[in-house]
């Protein structure tokens, strides 16, 4: 998505416009989740730890499976990701590369396909509907640029 997208141009298979982390991201975020992740993983997903959610994905080019914690919330019948540390991360990609992926959110198992990149500036109603207010300001504290939005799918066979 070029800075001048149409809403309507934001929901397209296009490749997703090209956001890395921010600096208060690259700077103290990124190197506590060395620390944290390990601890972050065997939380993620489980019925009352809202802080992170499962994405289970498979490489694009190795074509191995994944588990990866992200902040993931349910609006209706689509789940919200912030990406924290933009599009470019690898889960992100190959979200993208294989059409959606598995998550665990809360103690339930979703499929999710049909990813969504959107700038945060164009998503206001489907965060509103996602996160709290306190949620939203941390990702202008954070300097998230984007989300992806994922449909969530019936049960069966897809992207993993």
């Amino acid at each position: 998505m070029s800075r001048n997208s149409s809403p309507a141009a934001a929901v397209t298979r296009d490749r997703p416009e090209p956001a890395g982390p921010s600096l208060v991201v690259r700077a103290v975020v990124r190197p506590l989740t060395k620390i944290l992740n390990p601890l972050i993983m065997k939380l993620a997903g489980r019925p009352h730890f809202r802080l992170a959610a499962q994405i289970r994905h498979t490489g694009r080019r190795s074509g191995r499976p994944y588990v990866t914690p992200a902040g993931a919330r349910l609006a209706g019948d689509v789940i919200v990701i912030p990406l924290t540390f933009g599009s470019r991360s690898d889960w992100a990609q190959n979200v993208w590369a294989a059409g959606g992926c598995s998550i665990r959110l809360r103690g339930r198992d979703y499929r999710a396909t049909q990813p969504e990149f959107r700038r945060v500036v164009d998503a206001g109603p489907l965060l509103r509907a996602a996160f709290s207010p306190v949620e939203r300001a941390s990702f202008r504290l954070l300097g998230i640029k984007q989300v992806v939005r994922l449909r969530i799918a019936p049960p069966g066979p897809g992207p993993a």
